[in-house]
């Protein structure tokens, strides 16, 4: 069964619907979330920065579990955080800072791992790449930027490197309102939507625009083809529009250059937040009215509505609530779901350490090092583990899990090298021997 989560900048809350049905499943209480604001962290909880008063020295982020309408953490992170971003399995939380700082969390233990200047003003949007492995940002300067984890966790990389991110693209005239990622990790396309009416198809494994687009309205939403044949953008006139990745489209009277079409509601209220839905083929789009729209993209027609509230919907989340296994719900009623998120960064040596080898990893470190570092790791967060609550424990035990199916992998992998290897210098050693005691060796 799949959600569909849905937020506003007010004291709304969350509305949670089942996409299929259209039932109303729970409101979740307590809730004014910025624009990428809302999250669903690795398919467990529900997670939302929250607007606060200008005068607040501090921000604030609230998690809710799936089967409880009430807050239950509240974090106070040392900025306001705006925009939110969790990896696919859930271990790391991202947040936006208004300064243009960067902050990343680890989220069974809440530790601040990393924070780190991303922009030279707020940051407005981030998403990681669909293997995890890079972070792309975007910015109230126009600017988006793309980060390697690997780098942000190595700290001599980060010493020795004149500058953090991978690539700064700075084509933007305006700020930086959306961003999708797509398939391939490093080797992915991007796409960024501002308001200076333009969006911008980005290579990564070239680190160079591919394709600008000119709309007629400023655009505040982007969603992307599953194919990535043509990527949705939504416009401040209410009309979506649907624009070419790759294949070139001739000029048209109606729409500027690789724009193939719009289609609108009768509404033609703002279009604030985009989602594809894949299984239902599916388009999301969440307007200034307060209305949620699920369109069908053939015709561009409405098939289905959800009413928000009457205020301004800036979030949608669609996710797949069967992932959801009924173990983790009675642990999730004997104790607190997680710890809150930390202020400020611990800065210990071993916490150092830890934290370098919960992020990435080289592959190709000291075999010897490797496991004595990798034991004292394992000790210390054996130690953890039982001060923590069941939650906590359950999702750490599920990332530990992971990691050694990571590692069973990488010694099947290494010890066929070494096999290979092995067979090879065997034959080496053979061929030269037959070589050296035949009749014809020094024959010219």
């Amino acid at each position: 069964m799949e959600v569909l989560l849905a937020s506003s900048s007010v004291d709304g809350g969350i509305s949670c619907w089942d996409l299929n049905t259209g039932a109303e499943r729970l409101h979740y209480k307590s809730c004014a979330s910025p624009v990428h604001g809302l999250v669903c962290v690795g398919q467990r909880f529900i997670a939302s920065s929250q607007l606060r008063d200008a005068k607040a020295s501090s921000g604030s982020v609230f998690y809710w579990s799936w089967h409880k309408p009430q807050v239950e953490v509240k974090s106070f992170p040392a900025e306001q955080i705006n925009p939110l971003a969790a990896n696919s399995e859930g271990t790391y939380i991202v947040g936006g800072g208004l300064s243009g700082g960067i902050y990343l969390w680890e989220v069974a233990s809440g530790r601040l791992l990393r924070k780190w200047d991303g922009h030279h003003t707020r940051v407005s949007c981030l998403v990681f790449s669909d293997d995890d492995s890079l972070l792309i940002s975007g910015g109230g300067d126009g600017s988006v930027r793309v980060w390697s984890l690997l780098k942000i966790f190595d700290d001599y990389l980060t010493q020795q490197a004149s500058h953090l991110y991978e690539y700064n693209f700075m084509e933007h005239q305006r700020c930086v309102n959306g961003i999708k990622a797509g398939y391939g990790g490093h080797n992915a396309i991007i796409v960024s939507a501002s308001s200076d009416k333009t969006c911008k198809v980005w290579s990564l494994s070239g680190g160079k625009l591919l394709r600008d687009i000119v709309f007629p309205s400023e655009i505040e939403a982007i969603a992307m083809d599953p194919v990535e044949a043509v990527f949705y953008a939504g416009g401040h006139d209410g009309k979506i529009y649907v624009a070419a990745l790759h294949t070139d489209s001739p000029n048209s009277k109606n729409h500027g250059l690789h724009i193939l079409r719009s289609f609108e509601d009768l509404s033609k209220v703002k279009v604030n937040c985009l989602e594809y839905n894949v299984s239902r083929n599916v388009l999301i789009s969440g307007s200034e009215d307060g209305w949620v729209r699920v369109w069908d993209v053939g015709p561009g027609n409405v098939i289905g509505k959800f009413r928000h509230g009457k205020d301004a919907v800036n979030n949608i989340v669609v996710v797949r609530q069967q992932l959801y296994p009924s173990s983790q719900n009675s642990s999730r009623r004997r104790g607190s779901l997680l710890p809150p998120l930390e202020k400020y960064a611990i800065s210990t040596d071993e916490d150092t350490d830890t934290k370098t080898v919960l992020g990435f990893q080289e592959t190709n470190s000291k075999s010897m090092d490797a496991t004595y570092h990798i034991s004292n790791v394992i000790n210390y967060q054996i130690k953890e583990l039982q001060q923590r609550g069941s939650a906590a424990s359950e999702m750490e035990m599920d990332r530990l899990k992971l990691e050694y199916k990571k590692s069973l992998q990488m010694v099947h992998q290494w010890k066929r090298m070494y096999e290979n290897l092995h067979q090879f210098c065997v034959n080496e050693l053979l061929e030269d021997g037959a070589e050296a005691g035949g009749p014809n060796r020094n024959s010219t």
